[in-house]
């Protein structure tokens, strides 16, 4: 099956819903927990940059999540980074991943006409790729065995 090439800021009524739960919990939260609803919050907010406006990659959002989660249990449990540290590391965090899904031939979120002209190319190479390891061969078709 073909993916559609469908660069740039994405939403959707999923995302909608996502969200407005999200927010919804978080102000929830916020009445029994301050710091659980910001929490929330400040995860929402990244769920929706790292998939709607930067559309970072699986790999680089898996490591920005264990930061966050390990620091956050430092925190919680131990005191340690504590709320302000954990949350100025975790906003650095953010700019060095968004960064590095920037610099990448695959980048396809906000700004990607200028800051990755040549992502048509590139996306063209990796369907044709994945077509030839899925069938054996460039047209598309199912050679027999």
């Amino acid at each position: 099956m073909k993916r559609e090439f469908k660069p740039g800021f994405r939403f959707s009524a999923f995302d909608a819903l996502i969200l407005a739960g999200g927010a919804a919990a978080s102000a929830l939260a916020w009445q029994e927990n301050p710091q659980l609803g910001c929490v929330i919050a400040f995860v929402l907010g990244h769920f929706f940059l790292f998939c709607n406006v930067f559309r970072i990659s699986r790999g680089l959002e898996l490591i920005w999540a264990a930061v966050f989660v390990a620091l956050t249990i430092g925190t919680q449990r131990w005191g340690w980074p504590g709320w302000f540290w954990e949350i100025a590391a975790t906003l650095a965090m953010t700019s060095v991943v968004i960064a590095l899904e920037m610099r990448k031939a695959s980048y396809h979120g906000i700004g990607w006409v200028y800051l990755n002209p040549r992502l048509s190319d590139w996306w063209q190479a990796n369907e044709l790729a994945a077509t030839i390891a899925q069938n054996g061969h460039a047209d598309g078709s199912k050679r027999e065995s």
